[in-house]
């Protein structure tokens, strides 16, 4: 049975992520959450997983030098573009700093490393805090894999929608402030002119790619998980059928993002089945 450690395990894609592993079973699976994101959400938790409620920062603690890990699937971190430019250092320190205790812990486990990237580097790792923290991490990765010899690989995620997504505050996704607002039969907000096109893929996409990732031995290679088609938010609001307002743009936005993904599905045993415009129809049936 591998043991494993799964960083924000009680948020959006690690629940998800959790869940995955307990169906597909021969895991011994810990998650480690602070439960500080409004993701995060201790109904989430899955019988049989041990929960370690703290955050990544502290993992060197004396209290958690015994732990030992086959596998480490790190999610956890401060997520989205816009209010990394109120709290920089806050960013630096958890997506940067954070990796850097994690990746420490793989190597003392001599554990493999799952890192979770973002799209955001391929829009500009200069264009925000949070963008140039996550690519870090993606570098810190890979130094520890070449110093030490140790398995790392990172996925980019892709605008991840689905079950469990953020649906209010500042950590939340288009699709699910989308949802809040049709189910409250309020206008949905397009930012800008709503031309600014995404590759939205969905959360068991993603992490079924997660999973797919952890059975190879890796060098700080870099996979996209995406679905290699966008959409732009004028069409997502077509897809709702609903009225939309515009409010101003925001500093950071990429105008264009779509991942290529044929490495990913020649070195994987993996390809995205979700369709977004399915999702939204089956979302809008259940609503009254």
């Amino acid at each position: 049975m591998k043991k494993v450690l799964v960083t924000g395990g009680l948020g959006f894609v690690g629940s998800t992520l959790v869940k995955k592993l307990k169906q597909e079973g021969g895991y011994d699976i810990t998650v480690m959450d602070n439960l500080s994101s409004p993701s995060s959400n201790a109904s989430y938790k899955e019988e049989g997983v041990k929960y370690i409620i703290d955050d990544i920062l502290n993992i060197d603690n004396v209290f958690y030098k015994d732990l030992n890990f086959d596998i480490i699937y790190h999610l956890a971190g401060l997520a989205r573009i816009q209010p990394s430019f109120k709290n920089p250092v806050k960013y630096f320190y958890n997506n940067t700093f954070g990796t850097v205790k994690i990746c420490d812990l793989a190597r003392r486990c001599n554990a493999k490393i799952i890192y979770a990237g973002s799209s955001s580097a391929y829009s500009g790792t200069m264009n925000s805090p949070y963008a140039y923290a996550k690519y870090n991490g993606e570098e810190i990765c890979k130094l520890f894999s070449k110093l030490y010899d140790m398995s790392a690989v990172t996925a980019r995620f892709f605008n991840v929608y689905g079950n469990r997504q953020p649906v209010e505050g500042k950590f939340a996704t288009v699709i699910g402030i989308f949802e809040r607002q049709y189910k409250n039969k309020e206008p949905l907000t397009v930012v800008g002119d709503g031309e600014q096109r995404r590759d939205f893929t969905h959360v068991n996409d993603i992490v079924n790619g997660l999973v797919e990732l952890s059975k190879g031995e890796y060098q700080g290679e870099i996979y996209n998980l995406g679905t290699g088609r966008n959409y732009s938010i004028n069409q997502l609001v077509e897809f709702f059928m609903s009225d939309s307002v515009n409010i101003p743009l925001r500093p950071g936005e990429a105008r264009l993002s779509i991942a290529d993904i044929s490495k990913t599905k020649n070195d994987l045993d993996w390809e995205p089945t979700h369709s977004l415009r399915e999702y939204i129809k089956q979302f809008k049936s259940k609503v009254k």
